[in-house]
Protein backbone atom coordinates (compact mmCIF):
# COMPACT_ATOMS: atom_id res chain seq x y z
CA UNK A 1 0.00 0.00 0.00
CA UNK A 2 1.28 3.23 -1.50
CA UNK A 3 0.16 5.90 1.34
CA UNK A 4 -0.18 9.95 0.23
CA UNK A 5 2.07 12.31 1.45
CA UNK A 6 -0.49 13.64 4.31
CA UNK A 7 -0.91 9.98 5.60
CA UNK A 8 2.76 9.32 5.38
CA UNK A 9 3.51 12.61 7.33
CA UNK A 10 1.19 11.65 10.26
CA UNK A 11 3.13 8.74 11.06
CA UNK A 12 6.54 10.29 10.75
CA UNK A 13 4.79 12.25 13.28
CA UNK A 14 4.08 9.74 15.57
CA UNK A 15 6.99 9.17 16.01
CA UNK A 16 8.29 11.89 16.53
CA UNK A 17 9.69 13.18 13.54
CA UNK A 18 9.12 17.28 12.87
CA UNK A 19 6.82 17.97 9.80
CA UNK A 20 5.47 21.31 8.59
CA UNK A 21 1.67 22.28 10.24
CA UNK A 22 -0.68 21.33 7.77
CA UNK A 23 -4.39 20.30 6.55
CA UNK A 24 -5.71 18.33 3.82
CA UNK A 25 -8.74 20.10 1.68
CA UNK A 26 -10.94 18.13 -0.61
CA UNK A 27 -12.58 21.31 -2.34
CA UNK A 28 -11.40 25.18 -3.18
CA UNK A 29 -13.71 26.78 -0.26
CA UNK A 30 -12.12 23.96 2.05
CA UNK A 31 -8.51 25.27 1.09
CA UNK A 32 -9.26 28.55 1.43
CA UNK A 33 -10.69 28.13 5.35
CA UNK A 34 -8.13 26.05 5.80
CA UNK A 35 -5.60 29.01 4.94
CA UNK A 36 -7.36 31.36 6.87
CA UNK A 37 -7.23 29.24 10.17
CA UNK A 38 -3.50 28.42 9.87
CA UNK A 39 -1.97 32.09 8.83
CA UNK A 40 0.95 31.26 7.35
CA UNK A 41 3.03 33.96 5.76
CA UNK A 42 3.68 31.58 2.98
CA UNK A 43 1.81 28.24 2.14
CA UNK A 44 2.73 25.21 -0.10
CA UNK A 45 -0.08 23.66 -1.70
CA UNK A 46 0.61 20.71 -2.97
CA UNK A 47 -1.37 17.68 -5.04
CA UNK A 48 -1.81 14.64 -3.53
CA UNK A 49 -0.58 12.15 -6.24
CA UNK A 50 1.99 9.14 -5.65
CA UNK A 51 4.37 10.08 -8.50
CA UNK A 52 8.16 11.00 -8.13
CA UNK A 53 7.96 14.00 -10.02
CA UNK A 54 5.13 16.04 -8.45
CA UNK A 55 7.32 19.23 -8.11
CA UNK A 56 7.96 19.37 -12.30
CA UNK A 57 5.36 18.24 -13.42
CA UNK A 58 2.99 20.89 -11.26
CA UNK A 59 1.82 19.08 -8.56
CA UNK A 60 3.80 21.50 -5.56
CA UNK A 61 3.14 25.13 -5.79
CA UNK A 62 3.33 28.31 -3.08
CA UNK A 63 1.18 30.88 -2.30
CA UNK A 64 1.44 33.99 -0.14
CA UNK A 65 -2.36 34.48 1.08
CA UNK A 66 -5.33 32.61 0.99
CA UNK A 67 -7.14 33.85 -2.15
CA UNK A 68 -3.99 32.29 -3.54
CA UNK A 69 -3.93 29.12 -1.84
CA UNK A 70 -7.56 28.80 -3.02
CA UNK A 71 -6.68 29.69 -7.07
CA UNK A 72 -3.95 27.25 -6.69
CA UNK A 73 -6.65 24.30 -5.03
CA UNK A 74 -8.55 25.45 -8.10
CA UNK A 75 -5.86 24.45 -10.56
CA UNK A 76 -4.97 21.01 -9.29
CA UNK A 77 -8.75 19.48 -7.57
CA UNK A 78 -10.60 17.78 -10.14
CA UNK A 79 -7.45 17.09 -12.41
CA UNK A 80 -5.57 14.95 -14.24
CA UNK A 81 -1.81 15.53 -13.37
CA UNK A 82 0.48 13.60 -16.39
CA UNK A 83 4.22 12.71 -15.62
CA UNK A 84 6.23 14.83 -17.89
CA UNK A 85 9.11 11.58 -17.67
CA UNK A 86 6.39 8.84 -18.05
CA UNK A 87 3.28 10.23 -20.70
CA UNK A 88 1.31 7.00 -19.54
CA UNK A 89 1.68 7.82 -15.55
CA UNK A 90 -1.13 10.36 -14.49
CA UNK A 91 -3.48 10.59 -11.20
CA UNK A 92 -6.54 12.16 -10.66
CA UNK A 93 -6.01 14.90 -7.94
CA UNK A 94 -8.60 15.03 -5.14
CA UNK A 95 -6.85 16.21 -2.31
CA UNK A 96 -4.25 18.69 -1.75
CA UNK A 97 -2.25 19.09 1.64
CA UNK A 98 -1.97 22.68 2.21
CA UNK A 99 1.18 23.92 4.91
CA UNK A 100 3.75 26.18 5.86
CA UNK A 101 6.17 26.95 3.25
CA UNK A 102 9.68 26.23 5.10
CA UNK A 103 12.34 28.06 4.31
CA UNK A 104 15.69 25.82 4.01
CA UNK A 105 19.28 26.34 4.12
CA UNK A 106 20.22 22.74 2.88
CA UNK A 107 17.94 19.47 1.13
CA UNK A 108 19.19 16.25 2.40
CA UNK A 109 17.74 12.81 0.89
CA UNK A 110 17.31 10.06 3.27
CA UNK A 111 15.47 6.73 3.48
CA UNK A 112 14.96 2.83 4.17
CA UNK A 113 13.93 0.63 1.62
CA UNK A 114 14.07 -2.98 0.90
CA UNK A 115 16.62 -4.43 -1.70
CA UNK A 116 14.68 -7.10 -3.22
CA UNK A 117 17.69 -9.08 -4.63
CA UNK A 118 18.90 -9.38 -1.19
CA UNK A 119 15.92 -9.10 0.77
CA UNK A 120 17.66 -6.70 3.12
CA UNK A 121 16.85 -2.93 4.34
CA UNK A 122 18.89 -0.39 2.88
CA UNK A 123 20.03 3.31 4.83
CA UNK A 124 19.92 5.59 1.70
CA UNK A 125 21.08 8.68 2.41
CA UNK A 126 22.51 12.08 0.60
CA UNK A 127 23.31 15.23 1.34
CA UNK A 128 21.85 16.40 -2.37
CA UNK A 129 18.36 15.59 -1.82
CA UNK A 130 15.12 17.13 -3.52
CA UNK A 131 13.17 17.31 -6.81
CA UNK A 132 14.64 15.35 -9.28
CA UNK A 133 16.69 13.27 -6.99
CA UNK A 134 16.09 10.10 -9.05
CA UNK A 135 17.06 11.59 -12.38
CA UNK A 136 20.30 12.66 -10.90
CA UNK A 137 20.98 10.06 -9.40
CA UNK A 138 20.92 7.89 -12.44
CA UNK A 139 23.42 9.81 -14.20
CA UNK A 140 25.25 10.04 -10.94
CA UNK A 141 25.67 6.98 -9.02
CA UNK A 142 27.63 8.32 -5.98
CA UNK A 143 25.46 10.66 -5.01
CA UNK A 144 23.04 8.94 -3.33
CA UNK A 145 25.16 6.88 -0.11
CA UNK A 146 24.01 3.01 0.26
CA UNK A 147 24.38 2.05 4.13
CA UNK A 148 23.30 -2.23 4.74
CA UNK A 149 21.20 -2.40 7.94
CA UNK A 150 21.03 -5.47 10.36
CA UNK A 151 18.06 -6.81 11.85
CA UNK A 152 18.46 -8.31 15.52
CA UNK A 153 16.16 -9.15 18.26
CA UNK A 154 17.61 -6.17 19.94
CA UNK A 155 15.95 -4.01 16.71
CA UNK A 156 17.54 -2.67 13.57
CA UNK A 157 21.42 -1.86 13.95
CA UNK A 158 23.75 -0.13 10.84
CA UNK A 159 26.25 2.79 10.55
CA UNK A 160 23.52 5.35 11.57
CA UNK A 161 26.16 7.88 12.72
CA UNK A 162 28.40 7.73 10.00
CA UNK A 163 25.87 8.29 7.70
CA UNK A 164 24.82 11.53 9.66
CA UNK A 165 28.31 12.41 9.96
CA UNK A 166 28.45 12.32 5.68
CA UNK A 167 25.83 14.77 5.27
CA UNK A 168 28.27 17.46 6.29
CA UNK A 169 25.68 18.26 9.26
CA UNK A 170 26.76 20.96 12.17
CA UNK A 171 28.01 19.01 14.93
CA UNK A 172 24.74 19.61 16.94
CA UNK A 173 22.86 18.57 14.24
CA UNK A 174 24.48 15.41 13.06
CA UNK A 175 23.31 13.63 16.06
CA UNK A 176 19.92 14.60 15.49
CA UNK A 177 19.92 13.13 12.01
CA UNK A 178 21.25 9.86 13.35
CA UNK A 179 18.57 9.50 15.51
CA UNK A 180 15.91 10.43 12.63
CA UNK A 181 17.71 7.72 10.12
CA UNK A 182 17.30 5.24 13.02
CA UNK A 183 13.88 5.89 13.52
CA UNK A 184 12.98 5.50 9.53
CA UNK A 185 15.19 2.41 9.91
CA UNK A 186 12.42 1.79 13.03
CA UNK A 187 9.54 2.57 10.96
CA UNK A 188 10.67 -0.03 8.15
CA UNK A 189 10.87 -2.76 10.56
CA UNK A 190 7.44 -1.90 12.95
CA UNK A 191 5.36 -0.98 10.00
CA UNK A 192 6.45 -3.86 7.47
CA UNK A 193 7.49 -1.20 4.75
CA UNK A 194 9.41 -1.23 1.41
CA UNK A 195 9.91 2.44 1.78
CA UNK A 196 10.30 4.82 4.13
CA UNK A 197 11.47 8.05 2.78
CA UNK A 198 12.04 11.62 3.45
CA UNK A 199 12.76 14.00 0.72
CA UNK A 200 13.53 16.49 1.34
CA UNK A 201 14.85 16.11 4.79
CA UNK A 202 15.50 20.31 4.90
CA UNK A 203 17.65 22.04 7.23
CA UNK A 204 16.57 25.54 8.32
CA UNK A 205 18.38 28.36 9.24
CA UNK A 206 17.58 27.84 13.00
CA UNK A 207 19.62 24.34 12.60
CA UNK A 208 16.39 22.16 12.91
CA UNK A 209 15.54 19.10 10.43
CA UNK A 210 12.46 18.97 9.11
CA UNK A 211 10.40 16.30 6.77
CA UNK A 212 8.93 18.23 4.01
CA UNK A 213 7.87 15.26 1.47
CA UNK A 214 7.62 11.81 2.51
CA UNK A 215 6.76 8.59 1.23
CA UNK A 216 6.19 5.76 2.68
CA UNK A 217 4.96 2.01 1.24
CA UNK A 218 3.79 -1.08 3.23
CA UNK A 219 3.84 -4.24 2.07
CA UNK A 220 0.48 -5.16 1.15
CA UNK A 221 0.70 -8.90 2.93
CA UNK A 222 1.74 -7.58 5.74
CA UNK A 223 -1.45 -4.93 6.56
CA UNK A 224 -3.37 -7.94 8.30
CA UNK A 225 -0.60 -7.26 11.16
CA UNK A 226 -1.50 -3.59 11.75
CA UNK A 227 -5.49 -3.19 11.68
CA UNK A 228 -4.64 0.50 13.57
CA UNK A 229 -3.69 1.42 9.33
CA UNK A 230 -7.13 0.45 8.19
CA UNK A 231 -8.04 3.79 7.95
CA UNK A 232 -5.31 4.90 5.90
CA UNK A 233 -6.20 1.98 3.69
CA UNK A 234 -9.84 3.09 3.25
CA UNK A 235 -8.58 6.88 2.59
CA UNK A 236 -6.59 5.70 -0.26
CA UNK A 237 -8.66 2.78 -1.90
CA UNK A 238 -12.00 3.96 -1.09
CA UNK A 239 -11.28 7.35 -3.09
CA UNK A 240 -8.48 5.91 -6.05
CA UNK A 241 -8.04 1.98 -6.73
CA UNK A 242 -10.35 -0.20 -8.36
CA UNK A 243 -13.31 -1.76 -6.15
CA UNK A 244 -12.48 -4.88 -8.14
CA UNK A 245 -8.85 -5.44 -6.95
CA UNK A 246 -10.04 -4.41 -3.89
CA UNK A 247 -12.62 -6.96 -3.61
CA UNK A 248 -10.32 -9.46 -4.67
CA UNK A 249 -7.34 -8.65 -2.75
CA UNK A 250 -10.03 -9.36 0.45
CA UNK A 251 -10.93 -12.82 -0.93
CA UNK A 252 -7.31 -13.62 -1.50
CA UNK A 253 -6.51 -13.15 -4.82
CA UNK A 254 -4.67 -10.74 -6.65
CA UNK A 255 -6.65 -9.62 -9.66
CA UNK A 256 -6.25 -6.59 -12.16
CA UNK A 257 -8.21 -5.74 -15.59
CA UNK A 258 -6.21 -5.78 -18.83
CA UNK A 259 -8.78 -4.97 -21.17
CA UNK A 260 -8.16 -7.88 -23.16
CA UNK A 261 -10.83 -10.58 -23.75
CA UNK A 262 -9.68 -14.04 -22.37
CA UNK A 263 -10.21 -13.98 -19.35
CA UNK A 264 -7.92 -16.09 -17.12
CA UNK A 265 -8.14 -17.75 -14.02
CA UNK A 266 -4.93 -19.36 -12.51
CA UNK A 267 -2.77 -20.06 -8.88
CA UNK A 268 0.48 -18.29 -8.24
CA UNK A 269 1.89 -15.03 -9.80
CA UNK A 270 4.52 -16.82 -11.91
CA UNK A 271 1.95 -19.61 -13.64
CA UNK A 272 -0.52 -16.57 -14.35
CA UNK A 273 2.36 -14.20 -15.59
CA UNK A 274 3.64 -17.10 -18.12
CA UNK A 275 0.20 -17.80 -19.26
CA UNK A 276 -0.42 -14.21 -19.87
CA UNK A 277 3.07 -14.03 -21.53
CA UNK A 278 2.00 -17.27 -23.92
CA UNK A 279 -1.35 -15.89 -24.77
CA UNK A 280 0.02 -12.63 -26.19
CA UNK A 281 2.63 -14.81 -28.11
CA UNK A 282 -0.13 -17.20 -29.56
CA UNK A 283 -2.05 -13.92 -30.41
CA UNK A 284 -4.76 -13.76 -27.58
CA UNK A 285 -5.69 -10.45 -25.65
CA UNK A 286 -5.95 -11.47 -21.80
CA UNK A 287 -8.89 -9.50 -19.78
CA UNK A 288 -7.39 -9.83 -16.84
CA UNK A 289 -4.25 -11.20 -14.16
CA UNK A 290 -5.28 -13.41 -11.79
CA UNK A 291 -3.19 -15.06 -9.01
CA UNK A 292 -5.27 -16.92 -6.42
CA UNK A 293 -3.31 -17.01 -2.98
CA UNK A 294 -3.11 -20.39 -1.38
CA UNK A 295 -5.27 -19.27 1.81
CA UNK A 296 -7.97 -18.54 -0.72
CA UNK A 297 -11.22 -20.84 -0.04
CA UNK A 298 -13.70 -21.52 -2.92
CA UNK A 299 -15.80 -19.25 -1.97
CA UNK A 300 -13.21 -17.23 -2.07
CA UNK A 301 -12.15 -18.24 -5.51
CA UNK A 302 -16.13 -17.99 -6.21
CA UNK A 303 -15.57 -14.04 -6.11
CA UNK A 304 -12.59 -13.93 -8.44
CA UNK A 305 -13.96 -15.87 -10.65
CA UNK A 306 -17.41 -14.17 -10.76
CA UNK A 307 -15.36 -11.02 -11.39
CA UNK A 308 -13.75 -12.77 -14.42
CA UNK A 309 -17.24 -13.81 -16.04
CA UNK A 310 -19.08 -10.48 -15.30
CA UNK A 311 -16.27 -8.15 -17.09
CA UNK A 312 -18.08 -7.20 -20.59
CA UNK A 313 -14.74 -7.93 -22.18
CA UNK A 314 -14.82 -11.60 -21.72
CA UNK A 315 -15.21 -13.89 -24.07
CA UNK A 316 -13.96 -16.56 -23.02
CA UNK A 317 -12.52 -18.54 -20.24
CA UNK A 318 -9.05 -20.16 -19.37
CA UNK A 319 -8.44 -21.54 -16.37
CA UNK A 320 -4.81 -23.15 -15.89
CA UNK A 321 -4.12 -24.49 -12.06
CA UNK A 322 -1.38 -26.75 -10.93
CA UNK A 323 -2.37 -28.11 -7.52
CA UNK A 324 0.09 -28.02 -4.78
CA UNK A 325 -0.15 -29.06 -0.88
CA UNK A 326 -1.84 -26.31 0.25
CA UNK A 327 -4.18 -25.31 -2.65
CA UNK A 328 -6.02 -28.62 -4.52
CA UNK A 329 -7.50 -28.17 -7.70
CA UNK A 330 -10.83 -29.40 -6.50
CA UNK A 331 -10.78 -26.80 -4.46
CA UNK A 332 -10.61 -24.13 -7.59
CA UNK A 333 -12.92 -26.19 -9.25
CA UNK A 334 -15.28 -25.66 -6.70
CA UNK A 335 -15.41 -22.35 -6.83
CA UNK A 336 -15.49 -21.66 -10.52
CA UNK A 337 -18.82 -24.09 -10.24
CA UNK A 338 -19.84 -21.71 -7.52
CA UNK A 339 -19.41 -18.70 -9.62
CA UNK A 340 -21.01 -20.14 -12.99
CA UNK A 341 -23.86 -20.69 -11.31
CA UNK A 342 -24.55 -17.70 -9.84
CA UNK A 343 -23.83 -15.96 -13.17
CA UNK A 344 -26.41 -15.66 -16.39
CA UNK A 345 -23.47 -15.47 -18.38
CA UNK A 346 -21.93 -19.06 -20.47
CA UNK A 347 -19.05 -18.34 -21.65
CA UNK A 348 -16.90 -20.88 -23.89
CA UNK A 349 -14.23 -22.27 -21.08
CA UNK A 350 -10.78 -24.09 -21.70
CA UNK A 351 -9.29 -25.50 -18.13
CA UNK A 352 -5.91 -27.33 -17.68
CA UNK A 353 -5.76 -28.64 -14.27
CA UNK A 354 -2.63 -30.20 -13.26
CA UNK A 355 -0.93 -31.59 -9.78
CA UNK A 356 -2.66 -31.93 -6.32
CA UNK A 357 -6.37 -33.92 -7.35
CA UNK A 358 -6.57 -32.82 -10.56
CA UNK A 359 -8.59 -35.68 -11.81
CA UNK A 360 -11.25 -34.52 -9.50
CA UNK A 361 -11.18 -30.96 -10.76
CA UNK A 362 -12.83 -32.06 -14.13
CA UNK A 363 -15.29 -34.38 -12.60
CA UNK A 364 -16.45 -31.73 -10.25
CA UNK A 365 -17.42 -28.99 -12.94
CA UNK A 366 -18.69 -32.45 -14.52
CA UNK A 367 -21.54 -32.66 -12.08
CA UNK A 368 -21.87 -28.87 -11.84
CA UNK A 369 -23.16 -29.17 -15.85
CA UNK A 370 -19.92 -26.82 -16.85
CA UNK A 371 -19.19 -27.41 -20.64
CA UNK A 372 -15.67 -26.91 -20.60
CA UNK A 373 -12.99 -27.97 -23.18
CA UNK A 374 -9.85 -29.96 -21.03
CA UNK A 375 -6.37 -29.23 -22.22
CA UNK A 376 -3.51 -31.46 -21.15
CA UNK A 377 -1.51 -29.11 -21.05
CA UNK A 378 -0.78 -24.92 -21.31
CA UNK A 379 0.41 -24.74 -24.67
CA UNK A 380 -2.77 -26.68 -25.97
CA UNK A 381 -4.60 -24.87 -23.52
CA UNK A 382 -3.30 -21.36 -24.68
CA UNK A 383 -3.71 -22.58 -28.25
CA UNK A 384 -7.45 -23.44 -27.92
CA UNK A 385 -8.42 -20.36 -25.65
CA UNK A 386 -6.95 -18.15 -28.41
CA UNK A 387 -8.98 -20.53 -31.60
CA UNK A 388 -12.17 -19.88 -29.67
CA UNK A 389 -11.87 -15.86 -29.19
CA UNK A 390 -11.01 -15.54 -32.99
CA UNK A 391 -13.81 -13.11 -34.78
Amino acid sequence: MQLHEFQAKELLERYGLRIPRGRIAGDIEQARRIANRLGFPRFAVKAQIRTTERMADGGVRFAASPDGVAATAAAMLGRVLTSQRHATSHEFVRWVLIEEAIACSLQLYAAVVLDTSTGRLVLLTSRNGGAGIETRAAGEPDLITKTPLTLAPTGVHGAFEDAAASLGLPAATTATAADILRTLAQMAVELDAVQVEINPLALTPSNELVALDAKLQIDDHAMFRHPGLAAFREAVTKEEDDPHELGADRHQINYAALGGTIGLVANGAGLALATLDMLHDFGGSPANFMDIRTTATSLDIAFGVELVLNNPNTKALLVNVHGGGMQRCDTIAEGIAVAVSRTSRKLPIVARFAGNNADFAGVRLESAGIAFHPASDMTSAVRSIVELTKD
